[in-house]
């Protein structure tokens, strides 16, 4: 539980939180909720799936993120030559000093953005198994840790384009929250005219935050409280999935995890040392929707994965608890403190 020492690094989380979101907006228009979302999973160490049809700024909003905080930033192209190799990195012989030197690949920096990572095939796609589950890669026996913070920001099209291979679910459940960015509206569209006719936006972008900066707030995001009753509730939402008579594959408890990481790092963000059930489920559709496998009677009733979210958190019934008693709950900022 956070203490009234730790509200410094509270108020230094949503100042610097905005300054990055203030960044972010510059360049992508008119798209609040889905630049808070990526703030969100960065400041709770997860990995962020964009999926959208081409052209509405994927990857704009991925490299935007990047270049708004000084750290390492490698990009990847995913096509269906990419080896494995060139995602994780490879051991080389070195004649002189006869012996095998690593040579890292792309995977190694602090954000990595995978651009269309659903054009690759299902072999170079496993590559990043393990890197964004145990922020690791074994190469021929040897661990090489990656470094920190590390967030992989992939791009994905419509499995049904031309050229696309359905990313398996190990994969997509590594992600913590799917975000479709959308056509933006007339007005910010034709305000993207005025700012992105002439010059490239990323061209004159600068960091507004460091990446030990970033380390800091992560810090904050995990001392943030989570009551009894909001933990069970995050568990009785994602075991609803697994038992729902429109899915046949439910979330895994990892799922879990990332929607209570989330719900920490949003009500940080909220400037909250609480989390509410609101937080819970504001986040349960980007967080479980990719990672559920509706049924065909679903999917021939036109039932997708985020109604069935939506139906369920009607259903599960909501905690009501009073505050705990203690000086972290003496600034509240609205809401039910639980």
């Amino acid at each position: 539980m956070t203490t009234y020492d730790d509200r410094a690094s509270l108020t230094d989380l949503t100042t610097t939180a905005e300054r990055v979101r203030g960044s972010v907006e510059s360049v992508i228009e008119g798209k609040p909720e889905v630049v808070r979302l990526a703030l969100t999973v960065l400041l709770a160490e997860g990995h962020l799936l964009i999926e959208d049809v081409p052209g509405v700024g994927k990857t704009m909003l991925a490299k935007t993120l990047a270049r708004s905080i000084d750290c390492s930033v490698r990009r990847i192209q995913f096509t269906p030559d990419l080896l494995p190799s060139d995602v994780t990195g490879v051991s080389i012989f070195d004649q002189q000093r006869r012996e095998f030197e690593f040579k890292p690949g792309a995977i190694f920096a602090q954000i990595v953005i995978g651009d269309e990572i659903n054009r690759a095939s299902p072999k170079t796609q496993s590559a990043l198994l393990e890197s964004m589950e145990e922020r690791q890669v074994t190469i021929d026996g040897h661990t090489y840790e990656l470094p920190s913070p590390f967030m992989v920001v992939a791009t994905q099209n419509p499995v049904e384009m031309e050229g696309t291979y359905p990313l398996p679910e190990a994969q997509r459940d590594r992600f913590m929250a799917r975000v479709s960015i959308g056509y933006p509206s007339a007005e910010a569209e034709f305000q993207m005219l005025d700012v992105h006719g002439a010059v490239n936006p990323l061209d004159d972008l600068q960091p507004v935050a460091h990446a030990h900066e970033i380390l800091k707030l992560i810090e904050a995001v995990r001392a943030v409280h989570v009551a009894d009753a909001v933990r069970r509730y995050a568990v009785d939402v994602v075991a609803a999935t697994r038992n729902h008579p429109d899915l046949r594959l439910g979330a895994s408890p990892r799922a879990t995890l990332h929607l209570l990481r989330a719900a920490r790092a949003s009500a940080a963000l909220a400037g909250r040392e609480y989390v509410l059930p609101d937080d819970v489920q504001a986040l349960a559709v980007p967080v479980l929707a990719h990672r559920l496998l509706p049924t065909a009677q679903a999917q021939l009733n036109r039932r997708n994965a985020e109604q069935v979210v939506l139906d369920i958190l009607q259903r599960t019934p909501v905690p009501s608890s009073a505050p705990p008693a203690g000086p972290a709950y003496g600034r509240q900022t609205g809401g039910r403190p639980l």
